[in-house]
């Protein structure tokens, strides 16, 4: 039996560091440690079945399931005669990466170049009003040259995110090969 002692230790060495780095994702070590045990299962699995192999509740059981099915890491899945829910984890790493990355930028790219625009349409107002004085115009302008840029970077980082999702990313920087 020392021989599946050793699987067992060096699958629990993965799922620990899986749990440990998971809140890169914005997910807790619980959740990690399901989907690395999930990572290594060969077929899918219930939440009973779940909370038998990780002594978790049921409730931080189906927190963690959904957590990780809205990042698209979990997946449910159909079997026939199966009557309850049955779940697997995602095993493409580079897709679950893509999708965590391009949902988070694609939000944040939106609100930044909406409330640039805002800005900017006061801004210009604000300079093009004979009212404003001069020193306000000066200040304007300068923030206008800032606000600008930065628009510019949020549009860089839009194709950054589409190079992600259209897997050109990959022309880049490819992927290692099996």
């Amino acid at each position: 039996m020392e021989d599946m002692e050793q699987l067992d230790k060096a699958r629990e060495r993965i799922i620990e560091t899986i749990a440990q780095n998971i809140h890169l994702y914005g997910l807790t070590p619980s959740a990690g440690r399901l989907y690395g045990m999930m990572f290594f299962q060969r077929k899918p699995l219930t939440l009973d079945e779940m909370k038998e192999e990780l002594g978790m509740s049921k409730t931080s059981m189906s927190t963690s399931v959904r957590a990780l099915s809205d990042l698209k890491m979990v997946e449910r899945v159909w079997k026939k005669g199966v009557r309850k829910d049955l779940y697997q984890a995602e095993e493409d790493w580079y897709q679950s990466f893509i999708d965590l990355f391009s949902t988070k930028w694609e939000s944040a790219i939106s609100v930044h170049k909406i409330e640039i625009k805002k800005s900017l349409a006061e801004l210009k107002k604000l300079v093009s009003d004979e009212h404003t004085s001069e020193d306000v115009i000066e200040l304007a302008r300068g923030d206008i040259e800032k606000l600008e840029y930065i628009y510019a970077y949020f549009e860089w980082l839009e194709r950054v995110v589409e190079s992600f999702e259209s897997h050109e990313i990959f022309d880049f920087v490819p992927k290692k090969k099996e």
